[in-house]
């Protein structure tokens, strides 16, 4: 039995969806273990909401493919998410129609419809000791983590793992940005959040994924596969491969390596299927420089080591032509670093904690991730 698989999958229809993903399950055990009258909670990736096309969401035929599989079993098959802003049925209903998930509800499957939210104590965190999530997920017997491979402005990508962050109710996300501005510590905070929740399985989406300014504005990009393990680090570090990206470009799987949840390189991991079928060499990607290792003790270390991470780090941007003055990126800013100014935004540096929900949120995708000349330099030479 594979740790990983990777299995082809050159479009949506329903005959090459269903053959992929039983397939790609299969070959890691199946699903042996959903047993009859077992409530099985899938969780996609909705993000804002967009049409299937826009390759920002988990694809509706991969979600009623798998419900039909699960429903075969006997299951009894609830799909959700808490995207950005508010965590409502007005707002979700529409969200789940605008993605082409209604479907859903003729498939065997139902939307979920509980906006309840509770508060978690986890002392086993890292970072995340408590926090508030979106109740739905303790009312299922087992989750299911179905995911969308794209570029992300933070983390560089997003994929199984990252998906958890949608048990965070949506009008809270950016309060846990703001908890965690730090690259390394949100990045804790989304393996906390995958320890504690521990889905049974993590499936990738990666049939076509979003490259450029993901992950709600960039660029849909054939990738062909699907991608599915127990652990949703390791599908991310296949991911990663497929991606031309190693991990100590993520800050995800840097943390989930140095848990010992994952090996630190694909080769180690017991694969189905060959990643390497499925690489792109000149996929754009939008992760971060990275570490830099240097000598020196005491503050001046400190103090060159500040300077570097300053002269790398990317920042949100304003393409200027682009902004029609929404005031959504002045709302959501969880650090309050945006004004508008003559009917556009702008961003104070001195305040920007670079968690990029600008960017991530832009209805109009005018901002960008803007990564500084030093960060492209060293690249060209790691």
């Amino acid at each position: 039995m594979a740790e990983v698989s990777i299995v082809r999958c050159n479009d949506y229809s329903e005959d090459n969806v269903r053959t992929a993903l039983a397939e790609a399950l299969e070959a890691i055990g199946g699903l042996d273990m959903i047993k009859p009258g077992m409530k099985v909670g899938i969780k996609v990736n909705l993000v804002t909401g967009a049409k299937p096309e826009k390759a920002v969401t988990t694809h509706p035929v991969m979600v009623c493919e798998l419900i039909k599989m699960l429903t075969e079993r006997g299951a009894e098959v609830v799909v959700g998410d808490s995207p950005g802003g508010l965590y409502n049925a007005a707002v979700l209903n529409g969200v789940y129609s605008v993605s082409g998930l209604k479907p859903v509800e003729k498939c065997g499957g139902k939307l979920n419809q509980d906006f309840s939210e509770k508060k978690a104590q986890f002392p086993e965190a890292k970072v995340l000791k408590e926090f508030e999530y979106t109740s739905w997920l303790d009312n299922v017997d087992v989750i299911i983590n179905f995911a969308k491979l794209k570029t992300h402005g933070m983390m560089g990508m997003s994929a199984a793992a990252k998906n958890m962050f949608g048990a965070i109710p949506g009008i809270v996300k950016p309060e846990y940005h703001f908890r965690f501005p730090d690259y390394d510590r949100f990045a804790a905070m989304i393996v906390d959040l995958d320890e504690y929740f521990k889905p049974v399985l993590s499936i990738v989406d990666a049939v076509v994924g979003m490259e450029g300014n993901g992950p709600t504005m960039g660029i849909p990009r054939e990738i062909g596969c699907v991608i599915a393990s127990a652990s949703p680090h390791k599908a991310d570090l296949v991911c990663a491969r497929v991606l031309g990206l190693t991990a100590d470009r993520l800050p995800i799987l840097t943390d989930a390596i140095e848990r010992g949840l994952c090996p630190d390189s694909m080769e180690k991991l017991d694969i189905y299927g060959d990643p390497l079928e499925f690489y792109i060499s000149d996929f754009n990607n939008i992760a971060h420089q990275k570490s830099i290792v240097f000598n020196g003790k005491g503050i001046f270390r400190t103090v060159i080591f500040n300077i570097i991470q300053w002269a790398v780090r990317s920042r949100p941007k304003l393409k200027k032509d682009e902004c029609v003055g929404c005031r959504v990126c002045e709302n959501i800013c969880p650090a309050k670093a945006i004004k508008m100014v003559k009917g556009k935004a702008k961003i104070d540096r001195s305040t920007c904690i670079s968690c990029f929900c600008c960017q991530e949120f832009c209805p109009k995708g005018a901002m960008k991730v803007k990564r500084p000349f030093v960060a492209k330099i060293l690249d060209k030479k790691t």
